[in-house]
């Protein structure tokens, strides 16, 4: 059994795809954008958004930052809460924590965004970690994200052939499977979540759970 479970946000333990894509909308509009197509925007769950309005928009870096701050403009006071936890999560939290092991959250989002939504929905009790990235854009990168985690929790001095049986990161996309296995970590695909059809089986997840339920059983905390 793990020691250590790392959890992304979005499309992991909780389904935040309405507060973000009119979010983007709301940010695209002012560049005379405007996107109905709503399966277009599910781009922008999961990767920094510096880097989805720069690759599917062809924004400059100055565009793209003018399009986070608006994209704020929205998401802060209305978009964050547009959201809600996947059942089963608490309920999973709840007996992982039970068995002794230490979570953690590990999010491109803003920390300062993760923590209001965790807080928001109660579960922020069951981490012992929280970490996201900086509003500057700093630690906005997935493997960055995690070896901040790993920090935290003190797992940096585990050697790398051992990580993988004691600590395992949970994501929905592609990039958290690429943090896993930048830091030796078991990658867990949450395939109820945001990835394209054949997105985590490509990255090579070690396990694919296409439930909490099946989740919560790979964990071994049923």
């Amino acid at each position: 059994m793990f020691q250590y479970c790392l959890f992304d946000l979005d499309g992991t333990l909780t389904d935040s795809q309405e507060g973000i894509i009119k979010s983007v909308q709301y940010a695209l509009s002012f560049f005379g954008i405007e996107e109905p197509d709503l399966q277009k925007l599910t781009s922008f769950l999961g990767p920094p958004l510096q880097k989805s309005f720069m690759e599917f928009y062809g924004f400059s870096q100055e565009d793209a930052e003018k399009a986070i701050a608006l994209y704020r403009e929205r998401f802060a006071p209305i978009g964050i809460f547009e959201n809600s936890v996947y059942p089963g999560i608490p309920d999973l939290l709840e007996r992982l924590k039970e068995k002794g092991m230490l979570l953690a959250v590990a999010s491109s989002k803003p920390e300062c965004y993760v923590r209001r939504i965790l807080a928001h929905f109660d579960i922020e009790k069951y981490f012992d970690v929280v970490v996201g990235s900086e509003l500057d854009g700093s630690r906005s990168q997935k493997e960055e994200v995690v070896e901040e985690a790993l920090k935290r929790l003190g797992i940096l001095t585990v050697p790398v052939e051992k990580r993988k049986s004691v600590c395992v990161m949970i994501g929905d996309r592609k990039f958290d499977l690429q943090g896993a296995k930048a830091h030796f970590l078991t990658g867990v695909g949450a395939g109820y979540g945001y990835a394209s059809a054949g997105e985590l089986e490509e990255e090579g997840a070690d396990y694919i759970a296409e439930t909490v339920e099946k989740l919560a059983q790979y964990l071994g905390a049923c």
